[in-house]
């Protein structure tokens, strides 16, 4: 299976950045200042004047597969993540990501790799239930599971924290799995209906 990503909502755009920015001295909006928006936003990134882009939020919802879980949670700010657990439920549905750039045969090793040690994560459970309880079950017996294995997972980012999550993650040193999550991301956001954001990802070269 292949990692998805859902924008599921979202909240603000530019005049909510600039209307944040504006509120150390007037926040009344005249045409002439509407039209300085995208001025403003400029400089506000420019001069790491950041905290109004904190003020609107991007929700998502994703399929990944363990390691980019493991990126999404590592060095994050302000980022909100809840993901669907091992440890509270049984993953009845086996869903495991397979590798774009992989040889077939590689794909083929991993593929009966992961039938095996799905297979082995059910027969744990159900063996380890009666000696040390369903709960404590569950817990262990998702270290059967292999790192490609895939969860699902809720995001929610204030624009200031998505564009440090972009320059982070859709960069071409980042994991190849978590930038191409980033890089759908930012398509998505950018193609909002009436390009609420136009301004601000042009103001951060996004």
């Amino acid at each position: 299976m292949i990692n998805t990503v859902e924008l599921i909502g979202h909240y603000g755009g530019d005049l909510t950045h600039a209307q944040s920015a504006w509120t150390s001295t007037s926040r009344e909006l005249t045409p002439e200042k509407r039209e300085r928006i995208p001025e403003l936003l400029k400089m506000l990134a420019e001069k790491g004047h950041e905290t109004p882009f904190e003020k609107s939020s991007l929700h998502f919802l994703c399929t990944v597969d363990q390691a980019t879980h493991i990126h999404l949670l590592k060095h994050r700010i302000g980022v909100s993540v809840n993901a669907e657990s091992a440890r509270y439920k049984e993953l009845k549905e086996d869903r495991n990501y397979l590798p774009m750039d992989w040889p077939d045969e590689l794909i083929e090793r991993l593929i009966v790799h992961n039938k095996r040690s799905d297979m082995l994560y059910h027969e744990a459970l159900h063996e380890l239930e009666s000696i040390l309880g369903r709960a404590r079950a569950k817990e262990s017996a998702r270290y059967f599971k292999a790192m490609n294995s895939q969860l699902t997972l809720d995001i929610m980012f204030n624009f200031r924290s998505f564009v440090h999550f972009q320059r982070l993650r859709n960069a071409p040193t980042a994991q190849h799995e978590v930038r191409l999550l980033a890089s759908e991301m930012l398509r998505l956001v950018k193609n909002i209906e009436g390009n609420p954001f136009e301004h601000t990802i042009k103001a951060f070269g996004l």
